[in-house]
């Protein structure tokens, strides 16, 4: 068992030198001349501080980053929060359609949710969060480079998100709201953290998929084309997930890692995504335990229709089975039973939690070696990281694991701690509304002051 599985085990020195390749990734997207060829895109996003907590109003937010599409609506009141908020489901047929069909259905959610909270009569603001790799050219101008997370839909590849969804709200006709942020889930994370954490400085994604955000300064910025008033920094989408999609991570692959890119929807993309995301962990967990029934090490040889199905064994299914706390296995049997395993004994879920624990361990290490190369890049003393998505928040030592990797490889006496995001996806993309939406008031007064009209 321990000879199928070790590829899992890294070294010390194979973290640490994965945080030398990572560092030097982050300065490759931040150039000027090598952005065009670096894999680590580094996108500026345009929103250049934290809350300072005097945002308020009602504000409209969008959460779109997977299966589930989500209308909030948002009141701002200095610390004080409130929300409201409806989830619709995308359809697999539009999930992989047209864009027109996308956004006609966002469009008439937006209606729905709006129509149910009497909104339809109010001019209201509105955030979106889009989460998936964008070129930004302004703080409400985004330009999809490519789906990701299972989409593929034609005619989006290269447009402006904001523009596609201001089209499909025109065709309609029927509900008064601009768009004036479009942001990464990423920047929501970080922005809701940010709203009671002054210090927080990287949002974190740990889910279906996962990135990071942080904030530069803008003399490292090679690619910014804005204003260089203060504050001189600006938030960073990486979009570190594409990390070695070039084969800078081969030295830690495993042939487990390679068979799940070879059946993926992006073969040869997303490449440090694939080994750590909720997406795709339960799928390597899987092919380690098939590899090891195949080998008689595991149920006796005897597997079922279920384990030896692509996609079959979910994420979660690591995470329950990771939170049996005695040798009743109690959460490791139930999983067995929905996997439709007839015979199995006390030793195969002890093998079932090790493979868990192994993978598990394996992607919170990898995604700490990004936050340490970030916070050492910084070079802040003290730093917030704010972390949302289901992996992080359900997986019962995530989080401790990652603490004592991150200790591990900053530098010595820097602090930093990790917090848990609520609704960053809703609640950020609100704060950056109500952010833009002030500065614009407020260009609007001065101008008003001079007498100019626009």
């Amino acid at each position: 068992v321990e000879n199928l599985v070790r590829p899992f085990i890294l070294k010390d020195e194979d973290y640490k030198r994965l945080m030398d390749i990572m560092l030097g990734e982050f300065n490759k997207g931040l150039g000027k001349e090598t952005n065009p060829t670096a894999k680590v895109k580094m996108y500026p996003t345009y929103v250049r501080d934290v809350p300072d907590g005097s945002e308020n109003g009602n504000f409209l937010a969008l959460d779109l980053g997977g299966t589930n599409f989500r209308v909030l609506l948002i009141n701002l009141n200095g610390q004080e929060v409130t929300m409201e908020s409806k989830i619709y489901l995308i359809p697999q047929h539009i999930m992989t359609g047209t864009g027109e069909q996308l956004f006609d259905h966002i469009a008439e959610c937006i209606h729905k949710f709006m129509s149910n909270h009497d909104l339809l009569k109010e001019k209201i603001p509105l955030g979106f969060t889009f989460s998936f790799p964008c070129k930004q050219i302004g703080l409400n101008h985004a330009i999809l480079t490519q789906w990701t997370k299972g989409f593929k839909c034609e005619g989006v590849e290269g447009e402006d998100v904001v523009r596609l969804l201001h089209e499909a709200i025109k065709r309609r006709g029927d509900i008064d709201v601009e768009c004036l942020a479009v942001i990464n889930d990423t920047v929501g994370a970080l922005m809701s953290c940010a709203h009671s954490d002054r210090d927080c400085a990287i949002g974190l994604i740990l889910g279906t998929g996962t990135n990071a955000c942080y904030i530069e300064k803008l003399e490292n910025v090679g690619l910014w084309d804005g204003d260089y008033n203060e504050p001189k920094q600006v938030m960073i989408n990486t979009e570190w997930g594409a990390l070695g999609d070039d084969g800078c991570l081969d030295f830690v692959k495993t042939e487990y890692d390679r068979q799940v890119d070879k059946h993926s929807i992006n073969p040869g993309r997303q490449i440090y995504e694939k080994m750590i995301s909720g997406m795709y962990m339960g799928e390597i967990v899987r092919l380690a335990l098939e590899k090891l029934r195949k080998h008689g090490l595991l149920f006796g040889g005897k597997g079922s229709e279920e384990l030896s199905t692509r996609g079959r064994f979910y994420t979660k299914y690591v995470s329950e089975i990771e939170s049996d706390v005695d040798d009743h296995f109690k959460n490791t049997k139930q999983v067995f039973e929905e996997l439709a395993l007839e015979k199995y004994s006390d030793e195969d879920c002890r093998i079932a939690q090790y493979v868990c624990s192994l993978v598990s361990t394996r992607a919170a290490f990898l995604a700490s070696v990004g936050v340490a190369a970030l916070l050492n890049k910084m070079d802040r003393q003290d730093v917030t990281v704010a972390v949302d998505g289901s992996l992080y928040r359900f997986h019962p030592h995530f989080h401790d694991l990652m603490v004592e990797k991150i200790q591990q490889l900053v530098k010595p006496g820097m602090k930093f701690k990790l917090m848990l995001s609520h609704d960053g996806s809703g609640k950020g993309a609100a704060i950056v509304t109500a952010v833009a939406n002030r500065l614009r008031e407020s260009e609007k007064e001065s101008i008003g002051e001079n007498g100019l009209e626009n």
